[in-house]
């Protein structure tokens, strides 16, 4: 069970991009001594941070209307809404610091970013002083929200924080769908290496980044456990009791597997996580994937079997 957390510098919270990893966030807020608001894009999703007890402010991103109306003075914003899927630039971001007056500034900013901005780095270990070299428009505007943040922050008394994640896994959050239709994978030997990161780890550590992370510093978010696509792929396999997909060479996969799969399969990297652990005092519950599924099994038997 995490531990609410009663933050006495940020009495309020406001997060856009309200998913997964938002409302793991959000359950994370003592209630009683912090006011959370959240960007819903629709009112299904207002309906679900009502049941979550987050204040629910209607705007979209992709429309300049009502962004405006954002209550933001002197708050903790996260910020984990992706970008448009197309073109190199977040106009998201764009739109939202566009319509952030200088009178309604938060005070500090924790955004998601991604590994990806990195780039192929050929198996090599990426640290925070790695350049920076998306390969691939999906990172390239990831970066360049990045890179928007600290533009406008520079100007402004606003702390932020960049988070560089690497793939997420937990509830909900597993290619189930994928191992059932038998969609092949690279032979292990071919396979790029990856690190990831368990959805709950990754919600502590947005915590710990808006307690402990200063001013312009950027982490690299991963558990730390060097492994590789395919090894992934076998592991989920084998924790939902299913036949572990088939294995293909990269001549094969570039006719069998889609476009958006192959661009992932293209970049290798292992993330050094020793800044995160050391800097903001983070103890992780998952430090490997199998850790991280065991407990998923342990939750769907205690579900299964019902209270007792």
């Amino acid at each position: 069970m995490n531990k609410k957390i009663s933050n006495n510098i940020f009495q309020r919270v406001f997060i856009v991009g309200y998913g997964d990893i938002g409302r793991r966030v959000a359950k994370l807020f003592d209630a009683s001594t912090t006011t959370v608001s959240g960007l819903a894009r629709s009112l299904a999703s207002a309906a679900k941070m009502k049941l979550d007890g987050v204040i629910a402010v209607q705007a979209d991103l992709d429309d300049l209307d009502g962004l405006s109306n954002l209550k933001l003075a002197n708050s903790l914003l996260f910020y984990f809404a992706p970008p448009p899927a197309t073109g190199t630039n977040d106009t998201r971001m764009s739109n939202f610091l566009t319509h952030l007056d200088d009178s309604n500034l938060p005070a500090k900013i924790i955004y998601i970013s991604t590994s990806g901005v990195y780039g192929d780095q050929a198996g090599q270990r990426v640290t925070e002083d790695t350049p920076t070299n998306p390969g691939a428009d999906r990172s390239r505007r990831r970066l360049d929200a990045e890179q928007q943040l600290t533009q406008y922050v520079e100007k402004r008394a606003i702390d932020l924080v960049i988070l560089r994640v690497s793939g997420i896994y937990g509830p909900g959050r597993l290619p189930e769908q994928r191992i059932r239709n038998r969609v092949p994978v690279l032979h292990e030997n071919l396979a790029p290496k990856t690190n990831r990161i368990q959805a709950d780890d990754l919600a502590a550590i947005c915590m710990a980044a808006a307690e402990h992370g200063p001013n312009g510093e950027i982490y690299n978010i991963s558990d730390g456990c060097d492994s590789n696509m395919t090894r992934y792929f076998f592991q989920v396999a084998d924790y939902l009791n299913l036949p572990r997909p088939p294995t293909v060479s990269w001549q094969e996969a570039e006719s069998v597997l889609s476009a958006g799969m192959l661009s992932y399969l293209r970049e290798s990297r292992l993330m050094d996580n020793s800044k995160m652990l050391s800097k903001l005092k983070i103890k992780l519950k998952y430090p490997d994937l199998s850790s991280g599924l065991v407990n998923m099994k342990k939750i769907h038997q205690r579900f299964k079997q019902g209270p007792g």
